[in-house]
Order: C-alpha cells, then sequence, then structure tokens
C-alpha cells in the first residue's frame, strides 16, 4: 500500500531540490501517493496568502508531509508560512539532527549531534505589537503599573511564554529520543541566570523531567556558554533540548560545525503529525538554474522513511547520498573542493547518481 503523504515543492529553489528528492525517494521501492499542494511567495502573488487552508487540511488528513523551502520575506510582508504551519498543527518539535559526511568541507570531524528545539512558543511564538499600537501602549502601562519599570513609548514588543506543559513535552521528547536512538546525554540549553521567570521555569521542568531518565546523563548549559562549548568540544554533546529562539540559533550554528545548511535536514513533530523539511532558505537568486544542492531535503526524506517505519529504506537511501558525496564526482558547486570546480554537475544529476547508487 502507498502512502499517502502531502507534498509541498516551496518556491524560489524549493521545486527543483524537491523534484530530486522525490524521485530519490520513490528509488528506494517504498510507495507513495503524493498530494501536492502548493504554498510560498509564488502562491501570495495569486490568491493574496502564502498558505491556502487546503494546505494545512491536507497535513492534517495525512499526518505527515514533506516541504521544500519556502520564501519569508524580511521585515515587511507575509507571515513565516514555517511559523504558521508549525503552530495551527501544533508541530512542537523542532528534530535537526547534525552529522558530518566524509567530502563536506569542515573543520571538524566525526561530529554527530541532535538539536531538538521548542515550536511553538519562547519569542518565535510571534506575539507582537507594533510600536505606537494599542496593544503595545497597553503593555508598557501594564509593565509599569505592575513591574515598576518604563519602557519607551516607541518600542516594538515581543512577548516570550514559556509555559510548564510546553516545556514538558518537548524535554520529555528529548529524553525519548535518546533513549530510542541509544544516545547517551542530553543538555538542555537556557539563560536562566537572567531570566528567572521564563528560561528559570525551562530548567526546573528539565531537571524534573530527567529524574524519570535516569539511565540518560542530564547537563545544563547556559546558551552563550553552550555556543563557545559546541565551537571548542563539540564532541561532549549529543542531544540538545532548547527553547524556541536559542534553538533556532543553536541549529545553525551546528550545521556550521557539519559543512553548512545544505547537508543540514529537518522535521517538525507534533501530536497529529510530522512535516519534514531542510533546514536552509529557498535561494530565489538561483531559481530554475539547477545548480543547488538538494542533500538536505533528501536527508530530511530519509527522516520521514525512519518516521514511517521503513527504516531499511531510509538506510538504503542515506548510504547512497554518503556514498555520492564522499566520492566528490557527481555533487553540486557547494560539496566541490572548490566552488568554481567545472566538474560540478546540477541538482538533478546528483540525485541521478544517487539513485543509481541505490541501485547498485
Amino acid at each position: 500500500m502507498a502512502y499517502r503523504v502531502t507534498f509541498i515543492p516551496g518556491d524560489g529553489t524549493g521545486p527543483e531540490i524537491a523534484e530530486a528528492t522525490r524521485r530519490v525517494l520513490e528509488a528506494t521501492g517504498v510507495k507513495f501517493d503524493w498530494d501536492i499542494q502548493e504554498a510560498g511567495i509564488d502562491v501570495f502573488e495569486k490568491e493574496g496568502t502564502p498558505l491556502p487552508d487546503r494546505v494545512v487540511e491536507s497535513l492534517i488528513k495525512n499526518k505527515v508531509g514533506i516541504k521544500g523551502p519556502v520564501t519569508t520575506p524580511v521585515g515587511t510582508g507575509f507571515r513565516s508560512v514555517n511559523v504558521t504551519l508549525r503552530q495551527k498543527l501544533d508541530l512542537y518539535c523542532c528534530l535537526r539532527p547534525c552529522r558530518t559526511y566524509e567530502g563536506v568541507r569542515t573543520r571538524y570531524d566525526n561530529i554527530d549531534l541532535v538539536i531538538v528545539r521548542e515550536n511553538t512558543e519562547d519569542l518565535y511564538a510571534g506575539i507582537e505589537y507594533e510600536k505606537g499600537s494599542d496593544g503595545a501602549r497597553a503593555i508598557i502601562d501594564t509593565v509599569k503599573a505592575h513591574g515598576g519599570r518604563e519602557i519607551r513609548p516607541d518600542s516594538g514588543i515581543s512577548i516570550k511564554p514559556i509555559s510548564v506543559a510546553g516545556t514538558e513535552r518537548i524535554v520529555r521528547f528529548a529524553f525519548d529520543y535518546a533513549r530510542q536512538s541509544g544516545r547517551k546525554k542530553v543538555t538542555s540549553v537556557h539563560k536562566a541566570n537572567i531570566m528567572k521567570f521564563s528560561d528559570g521555569l525551562w530548567l526546573e521542568v528539565s531537571r524534573q523531567v530527567a529524574k524519570e531518565f535516569p539511565e540518560i546523563e542530564f547537563e545544563d548549559r547556559i546558551v552563550d556558554n553552550m555556543c563557545m562549548q559546541l565551537v571548542q568540544k563539540p564532541e561532549l554533546y549529543d542531544v540538545i533540548v532548547l527553547p524556541n529562539l536559542y534553538g533556532d540559533i543553536l541549529s545553525d550554528l551546528c550545521a556550521g560545525l557539519i559543512g553548512g545548511l545544505g547537508v543540514a535536514p529537518g522535521a517538525n513533530i507534533g501530536t497529529i503529525g510530522a512535516l519534514f523539511e531542510p533546514t536552509h532558505g529557498s535561494a530565489p537568486k538561483y531559481k530554475g538554474l539547477n545548480k543547488v544542492n538538494p542533500v538536505a531535503m533528501m536527508l530530511s526524506g530519509v527522516m520521514m522513511l525512519e518516521h514511517l517505519g521503513e527504516r531499511d529504506a531510509a538506510k538504503k537511501m542515506k548510504t547512497a547520498i554518503a556514498d555520492v558525496i564522499r566520492e566528490g564526482k557527481d555533487v553540486t558547486y557547494d560539496l566541490k573542493p572548490r566552488p568554481d570546480d567545472p566538474t560540478a554537475v546540477g541538482t538533478s544529476q546528483m540525485a541521478d547518481a544517487i539513485i543509481k547508487k541505490m541501485k547498485g
């Protein structure tokens, strides 16, 4: 029986890497019934929304999806499609494995760690008030009345909610993941020395949940120290669980350790389903050039296969990707020793090479 999967090509270079990933997934032998749904800036220009209701309805019905990157305007324009999907579908966990692949340029060897990022709370919950708005003025007045603190009247304001329930479920996810994956340690990241009632709550709940998993080592790190630790001695870390904003920042830092976002997959997992996607952006300047690296989305496809229980197919696909990268012949320009290497291949040609590997 074929798996019914929501397939969102995305925009910019998204459709190219999505098509390459689709072909490789199908080459594993697993059967898919793709429910193709368009989202992103192209849809916004046609329909006035980057995320039509039908996309969300498809994901709710199918409970699993894979998505190419989608453009998020900076400062103005529509709200992030990614953030909206996470909130509407309660995809509370962003799971981002980071491991080195032989053949990828990086200063580090043998990196193998996992970022578990809370997806729905913290500053990325999207609770904001524009400067001069009624909401901003109300909050400024409330803070003055109840806290005796003055906020400048020309301030834009964001609210950072961190709840017991939200923290408990993401920390428990991190420990369950560690237990199921045979990993040995979970590190909880925070800024509880300064933000005692939000990050302090995060740390307190992390410690409580850790007691339920005595076989797994637990530690905590202040976020700025964690950044230094990851640069100096990343080999000391295994599963790292973080609130939303810190998780966003440190997942990119960890991608830098392994050679960049081009080899960094991701999954957003919740109570009603899971959505798999690369962690990089849509790179619209390369749209239609058949040039960009499809590995991050392909590895996200590997994660999807694992989620579906197709572990043999996942292993076959992951091995083929690693082999092609290691050999370094049929890879895109960013995976060559020099980006101007004339032997670099295009997105679709790299997919062809991976499919050939899987077929033996």
